[in-house]
């Protein structure tokens, strides 16, 4: 893991700020997005790495799964309104430079997913994924589900499945035998 720059998380914060955009309150636990306009398409269907690196929900653990991302129901009460996750899906296609930019061709995407602790309003675990292609958003949401039941039934640790599909969502499931 790349450490976080201070300068670069201020400037981030600013330039959201400046969208008019509010930052949810959960820790960071990964490399600011890049403060730059640009972030590349040439990973997908993977999110560019430098402005989606992912972060985690720091209440979520090894030690507090059982209450909280096992519980049946429980990405409903952290899950961001989509007043908040709206404009940044629009801010995040322009940064992106999608030429499509109908915002329903797109779901406001947790790398790190919900289901596995992933921070909910940090704009470093959100992206705008093509509901489009080879890869659309709703393959991801099936290796999301499989990766939380592994995580719950200890079949898989919660730190190795957030890294997996961090790193490459389309080979996680493979890289943890799943």
């Amino acid at each position: 893991m790349r450490p976080i720059s201070r300068f670069g998380s201020a400037a981030c914060a600013l330039t959201l700020a400046a969208a008019g955009l509010v930052l949810g309150t959960a820790t960071a636990h990964a490399a600011p997005a890049s403060t730059g306009s640009s972030c590349s398409q040439a990973r997908l269907p993977l999110p560019d790495p430098v402005c989606t690196p992912g972060a985690w929900n720091p209440a979520v653990t090894q030690a507090t799964i059982k209450s909280t991302i096992c519980v049946s129901g429980w990405t409903s009460t952290v899950r961001p309104p989509t007043s908040y996750t709206n404009p940044l899906k629009v801010q995040q296609i322009a940064a992106y430079g999608y030429s499509d930019t109908n915002t329903a061709d797109y779901e406001e995407d947790h790398l790190i997913p919900l289901e596995l602790g992933g921070a909910p309003r940090d704009p470093h675990n959100l992206w705008p994924e093509p509901r489009y292609g080879s890869e659309p958003a709703q393959s991801k949401d099936l290796v999301e589900t499989r990766l939380k039941t592994a995580v719950c039934k200890g079949r898989a640790g919660l730190n190795d499945a957030r890294n997996a599909i961090a790193t490459d969502w389309t080979t996680a499931l493979a890289k943890l035998g799943l």
